[in-house]
């Protein structure tokens, strides 16, 4: 962890473990979500884009290759000497397929060059054993790491957002990978409906027992193009201010353990889709809030 930072980012893990920066392609690989098809439920968690949260991706249409060549071409313009790439499927429930599927799509991102591993965001019941056995061999021979949409251990906010699973079903995928030696890292949303300070920093608190590789955090972002959308322009609830939302952030900072690495501090709500909050549009003006809090407040990592 650096003095400079105050916490482990995915930066400095990803530098260490590759010898220098790594460059993340968001892809999307035409996958949905089982709460979105019928299998669990229908609408899709009430926060989630009609792009399944990947609303920053190439289309589904273009092969993984296609995706990722455009990816390096737009991010080449900010990272003109970074060579090493790490595939992140993100959109939708990304092990959510037939395992031949699944197989065809991640082995064609590792055969493209410079590929030093491999990131997958899916849903804790998208994981099936025969999956689990062929990522377990997966990680044998690339760097992997799977996020899991964790969001809130509060049963009343789960339902309320639609997840369509329960705590118990995300703790167990937690240490059915992490029993394969495979990294998890876990999303939560900071600011959903109705949930208080003390409810979020009790998601950070159980998240800092489990056997994590990493947190993924960012402010809840209200989209007309979401099932939430609609409803907050019918009944607008409190969102949280950016002070608010930079103070949270520096108590869970506290509460996660020094060797968790921080994947994400802030998130990217989509411009021509989000309602509010508005102050979420300025990530750079965020994140530097953020860090000035920190060191203002001598915050750091594992603070607790």
């Amino acid at each position: 962890m650096s003095n400079a930072t105050r916490f482990y980012s995915l930066n400095d893990f990803l530098k260490e473990r590759h010898g220098e920066k790594v460059m993340k392609l968001s892809l999307d690989g035409g996958f949905t979500c089982p709460n979105r098809d019928g299998k669990v439920a229908t609408g899709g968690c009430i926060f989630c884009s009609s792009r399944g949260s990947g609303d920053f991706t190439s289309s589904s249409k273009y092969s993984i290759t296609k995706q990722m060549e455009e990816n390096i071409t737009l991010l080449s313009n900010k990272w003109p000497n970074v060579t090493k790439y790490m595939p992140y499927f993100q959109a939708y429930s990304s092990t959510y397929a037939p395992l031949q599927v699944l197989k065809e799509q991640y082995e064609e991102a590792l055969s493209f060059p410079n590929v030093v591993g491999l990131a997958i965001a899916t849903r804790p019941d998208c994981l099936e054993e025969d999956l689990l056995d062929y990522l377990g061999e997966l990680n044998k021979r690339t760097h992997l790491w799977i996020e899991l949409g964790l969001q809130t251990i509060h049963s009343k906010t789960s339902s309320f957002i639609n997840r369509g699973h329960d705590l118990a079903c995300f703790e167990e995928s937690v240490y059915k990978l992490y029993n394969r030696g495979i990294e998890v890292v876990a999303h939560m949303i900071i600011g959903l409906p109705y949930e208080t300070r003390e409810d979020i920093l009790e998601t950070a608190t159980y998240m800092s027992k489990l056997p994590l590789q990493g947190v993924k955090m960012h402010m809840l972002h209200v989209l007309d193009n979401a099932p939430l959308g609609k409803l907050y322009n019918k009944q607008p609830f409190p969102l949280l201010t950016e002070d608010e939302y930079v103070e949270i952030v520096g108590e869970i900072l506290k509460i996660l353990p020094s060797h968790f690495v921080i994947h994400r501090l802030t998130g990217d709500g989509d411009r021509n889709h989000l309602i509010a909050p508005l102050w979420t549009t300025h990530k750079t003006m965020v994140l530097n809030h953020i860090h000035k809090y920190l060191k203002s407040e001598n915050i750091y990592q594992g603070y607790r």
